[in-house]
């Protein structure tokens, strides 16, 4: 998967979005916990009061609180409240019951002012709570208080304590409080503002509304940001996915178009198609995943672990032991899973194979009536796939019943140990929920990353073999330094001492072929079968490199140009007349773009075409299928003649392009090309299976097991060469071969 780093660079930008995005969206997805956790803490618990800091406090409470603050912090309390003699109506309208009190008034303050107010006030805030709500009856304040005077309060106690025993008091308070979490004494402090505001009146229950309805917006808001991010990032990641796999694809394709036949019989179609397809959807899919999962992972991860460490480090070693179960059970899961993935891809490209293969072989499994060996075939491919595919996906299907399992335990392990931290006072009900969700989405992170990483083989094995393609060398290359063709030489075809070995073979095909084509005139190559006689002509425009030897064309080395400057110049009709889906226009303009409805008039006429398109009501307009299935044979061997003919080249190639003709058709296209060829001056090049196809030829080339046996036309290989003689004989008769 490293490898496709080079394409991903092209979506820097992209990708910097998706990162900055995943930051906005792990930010989100950690705040609501704590939204969540003030919620049921400060909302439900606290009555909405959240600061130990009264907006107003009456002249007692005031009064209570500043025997427990010292004298330095006294100082700022005095400072950062207004003592009120005569109330507003203002302060009337929220607190009633301040009317004709004397009241001390919170002053606007900076929020590095309140928080060190709040951090004053705390303590002493849930001190005169405790002793407001002590029973005097009870056992703990006899011993701590005994009997006091009559008309003598706890605080009138406390202000005639001297220094020492104010001092031990205060430290056993702070011992007692000290054992208490930060979020506790906050709860139980706001407790005591409630309580001051319910002494002045207000209306508390409006409060605890409006900080749950308020804090409640926020979440709503801060999630919807959180999914405007994830729809951004998710957009964002499939460009950036369909991007590679398109510029994959591209270059695949271009790779592809430059492989000569060595490389075609290295790499099946089958699994051409396969990579090109399946392996690219692999690295595109996993692309987007790594984006929108890989990157998101660590992020919320990491956050949602600091947030632990952060409010609930006592309950941390709860997530070490669900961290290392999970990477136990991923474990497994890879040594099970890993090694099925490579094995998948092959039996995908069997499977496209036998599929290939009995579509086209469709009509000769019916004319053997072997439907059923192919059925077998085909389901054996079909089977291998369906059960490894079927292996593979019950072991990633039972990871997530494993790991809900596991959760459900972590859950039960959270509820049953932070009960017992709540009643100790060292943990809040809200923060227990909310170290619940921190929770979930740390072993989420984990399972993320896990998942991905269990999906990564097989995609780097789809983009290994991808990338075989991409990196795959031709054997053919185009000169650093082409040489300019001989202009005057155009159409010349020179073979010099070739000889030709396909790549692996102990024995080479062709040996010392020596002749020249010349412009103007037609040469022909005729022998048995496996005489080497398409091997030849493929040679020409290098589908293949000679083994010795050298050709030229035009007076140029064929090695010395350029693929395209060669090609170019030659119009190939192989044996197989492959016809590509569109119209009749389309195909014949395949080579010739600027080709106009006159010129290719011409051309059918001379392919002898012109009939059976004249019967269709939309001629050139005509829609040929895939492979043009919708024309006959002889049909469609004509369309693929005129195809070349359309291209004028300075070179036709008719590998036994003529075979699905007709007698009658066949002459008359004969001897309007040869009419053609004495025009333009072009060289055809013929390799024919019929004697009546090739005997009118400048020059016939007779080759048997890969050797040139006879050279010279008609009349002199009948005389002079025995090979040439016995394929005469096997064909015609010798009285037709005298009236030819």
């Amino acid at each position: 998967m490293f490898k496709i780093k080079g394409y991903l660079k092209k979506f820097w930008y992209l990708i910097l979005a998706c990162i900055c995005l995943l930051f906005v969206q792990a930010q989100t997805e950690l705040t609501l916990p704590d939204y969540m956790s003030d919620i049921i803490s400060v909302g439900i618990q606290a009555g909405g009061f959240a600061s130990p800091v009264s907006d107003v406090l009456t002249e007692e409470t005031y009064q209570h609180l500043l025997l427990f603050v010292d004298q330095k912090d006294q100082k700022t309390v005095k400072k950062d409240y207004k003592k009120i003699s005569k109330v507003n109506q203002d302060i009337i309208d929220t607190f009633p019951k301040a009317k004709g009190k004397t009241v001390y008034q919170l002053k606007d303050l900076s929020s590095d002012e309140e928080s060190k107010l709040e951090s004053i006030l705390m303590k002493p805030m849930l001190i005169i709570t405790s002793l407001d709500s002590m029973d005097t009856s009870s056992k703990e304040y006899q011993e701590k208080f005994g009997q006091l005077p009559q008309n003598m309060t706890i605080y009138d106690a406390i202000s005639f304590m001297d220094e020492s025993q104010k001092a031990k008091m205060f430290e056993d308070i702070d011992k007692k409080m000290d054992t208490m979490g930060e979020s506790t004494l906050k709860i139980a402090a706001g407790n005591g503002v409630k309580a001051e505001y319910k002494k002045l009146g207000a209306d508390i229950d409006k409060v605890q509304t409006d900080y749950i309805f308020k804090t409640g917006l926020k979440m709503l808001g801060i999630a919807l940001l959180g999914t405007v991010a994830a729809i951004s990032v998710a957009f964002f990641a499939t460009k950036v996915g369909a991007g590679v796999a398109r510029a994959l694809r591209k270059d695949v394709f271009e790779k592809v178009e430059s492989f000569s036949n060595e490389e075609f019989n290295h790499f099946s179609t089958a699994s051409l198609i396969t990579r090109t397809t399946n392996d690219i959807t692999q690295v595109q899919m996993v692309t987007m995943m790594l984006l929108r999962i890989v990157c998101f992972a660590p992020i919320i991860g990491i956050g949602a672990l600091i947030k632990v460490l952060k409010e609930s480090p006592s309950m941390t070693w709860i997530i070490a032991v669900v961290i290392l179960v999970i990477f136990g059970v991923m474990a497994v899961a890879f040594a099970v899973v890993m090694p099925k993935f490579k094995i998948i891809q092959n039996l995908i490209d069997r499977l496209n194979l036998t599929m290939r293969e009995n579509l086209s072989g469709m009509l000769v499994i019916r004319a053997f009536g072997n439907e059923k060996h192919s059925e077998d075939r085909f389901d054996k491919a079909n089977k291998d796939v369906t059960n490894l595919n079927l292996f593979v996906n019950r072991s990633m299907a039972s990871i997530m019943p494993i790991m809900m399992f596991i959760f459900n335990v972590v859950t039960l392990v959270i509820v049953y140990y932070g009960s017992k931290q709540i009643d100790l006072g060292n943990l809040a009900i809200g923060q227990m929920m909310a170290f619940m969700q921190y929770a979930m989405q740390i072993i989420m992170a984990f399972l993320m990353i896990a998942m991905i990483a269990i999906m990564l083989p097989r995609a780097s094995v789809a983009a290994n073999r991808v990338y075989e393609i991409i990196e795959t060398k031709p054997t053919i290359q185009d000169p650093t330094n082409p040489v300019a063709l001989d202009e005057s030489k155009k159409g010349l075809v020179e073979f010099n001492h070739v000889s030709f070995a396909y790549p692996g073979a102990s024995e080479p095909v062709l040996k010392d072929i020596d002749f020249v084509a010349k412009p103007g005139q037609t040469t022909a190559f005729i022998g048995s079968t496996g005489s080497g006689k398409s091997t030849l002509i493929n040679l020409v425009p290098r589908f293949y490199e000679v083994s010795e030897g050298n050709i030229k064309v035009a007076g140029v080395d064929v090695r010395d140009m350029t693929q395209h400057e060669l090609r170019d110049r030659i119009g190939l009709v192989p044996q197989k007349g492959n016809l590509f889906s569109g119209t009749i226009r389309s195909n014949l303009k395949y080579g010739a773009p600027e080709a106009t409805d006159e010129e290719l008039e011409e051309v059918i006429r001379i392919a002898q075409a012109k009939e059976f398109i004249d019967q269709k009501e939309e001629r050139f307009d005509m829609e040929i299928s895939q492979g043009g299935t919708n024309v006959s044979g002889g049909q469609k061997q004509r369309l693929a003649i005129a195809r070349a003919i359309a291209k004028n080249p300075d070179i036709y190639i008719f590998d036994d392009s003529f075979s699905a003709l007709d007698f009658k058709t066949d002459a008359k296209l004969r001897q309007e090309l040869n009419q053609l060829v004495k025009k333009t001056k072009s060289t055809v090049l013929l390799v024919g299976q019929r004697i009546a196809s090739i005997m009118d030829a400048d020059q016939i080339i007779v080759l048997d097991e890969g050797r040139i046996v006879g050279k010279g036309t008609h009349e002199e290989l009948m005389k002079s060469c025995q090979v040439y003689q016995e394929i005469a004989y096997s064909q015609l008769s010798k009285e037709e071969l005298s009236h030819e």
